[in-house]
């Protein structure tokens, strides 16, 4: 995305026939979770093998989820999970949405940046394009220093950290190692909160009804992540109470859940399905929902929340139900990310 590296002043003295050793730039990596390649069960299953076998995303003795993995779940989930990737999926790149999108982020990004002698790329954590062939492809392009950027606004080990090991592991294989720095949380950064705000109000504006309560749903973990000393937790509430306090709404208005639990385990409450089911037997007709610790539509948010959590809704009596988009590439968006790149590359460029 970058026009091609400068070459190493030293490269005259390498031995004839050695390829020149290219340095100078500055590359820039964005993240994100990954999906599989494709709808069907052999794709979803390879995909999901990767996902659950972190162990930083499943904490349950080896020996116990090995069983649990390949005797129960890669046998049952992955046509459910093909089917929910299936109703969201890009059919015109064949691709899934999040793949769609952080495309999207790098490219825009590269065009805000443009002229900084900075190459961006980007990556998935599980899947492809995967972090340690990204890494190799920025250090062969003249990258000597690199921002890993995992774009998970709130940080939690089965997330942020995972994808830090992911760039971590693959500079263990290098002998000449780019010089790395990584993404701190962005939870309470006051242009992140404004760019939510922003985009939360004029999806409001644009719906036909006004919500008499709008839900923040965070993807969930095990509450003894957060008994470990996780902030996932805290971070996410954070979130929510700067949000909340730039519209000036009350505590009733906008509300927190955690959505997405798995197993039978006690995940972080309250539950994102059983408030919104909670709430329209209790009398509420009209909801909205806004994804903040997403910062890309996905599988979690253009099915679960867009389309499960309306039928959860509508079953338990409430009438109109709308999901707000993530920030995605919008501007707003590009703005955030485009703020913490420069920030981080201070220094540096």
């Amino acid at each position: 995305m970058d026009a091609r590296p400068e070459t190493s002043a030293g490269e005259n003295h390498l031995p004839q026939g050695h390829p020149p050793v290219r340095t100078g730039k500055v590359g820039v990596l964005l993240a994100n979770l990954g999906s599989p390649s494709g709808t069907d069960v052999p794709a979803v299953r390879r995909y999901l093998k990767e996902f659950l076998s972190d162990r930083r995303v499943i904490e349950t003795p080896r020996l116990l989820w090995w069983l649990i993995l390949n005797g129960i779940v890669l046998r049952t989930r992955p046509p459910k999970t093909g089917h929910a990737y299936s109703i969201v999926w890009n059919t015109e790149r064949n691709e899934a949405p999040l793949i769609t999108i952080t495309r999207a982020q790098a490219e825009k990004l590269a065009v805000a940046i443009e002229g900084d002698g900075i190459v961006v790329d980007w990556a998935m954590r599980y899947g492809a394009p995967s972090i340690a062939d990204r890494i190799a492809a920025l250090k062969d392009q003249g990258c000597d220093r690199i921002l890993f950027a995992a774009l998970y606004p709130q940080y939690a080990a089965a997330t942020t950290a995972t994808a830090n090991d992911a760039a971590f592991a693959a500079l263990q294989a290098m002998r000449w190692q780019p010089a790395i720095r990584t993404l701190p949380p962005y939870h309470d950064d006051p242009v992140y909160i404004e760019a939510l705000a922003n985009t939360l109000e004029a999806g409001l504006a644009a719906l036909d009804f006004e919500p008499e309560v709008v839900i923040a749903s965070f993807h969930g973990l095990p509450r003894d992540y957060l008994d470990k000393g996780d902030p996932y937790h805290c971070q996410c509430h954070k979130t929510t109470r700067l949000l909340r306090e730039r519209l000036g709404w009350p505590k009733e208005k906008l509300r927190l859940t955690f959505q997405s639990r798995f197993g039978r385990a006690e995940w972080l409450q309250p539950y994102t399905d059983v408030t919104i089911a909670e709430l329209a037997r209790g009398g509420v007709r009209n909801i909205a929902l806004i994804t903040p610790g997403f910062s890309a539509d996905c599988l979690e948010t253009l099915e679960e929340i867009a389309i499960r959590g309306k039928e959860t809704f509508e079953e338990a009596g409430g009438k109109r139900y709308a999901m707000i988009p993530c920030l995605n590439d919008s501007e707003d968006g590009m703005r955030v990310i485009t703020h913490l790149v420069r920030r981080e590359l201070q220094g540096w460029v």
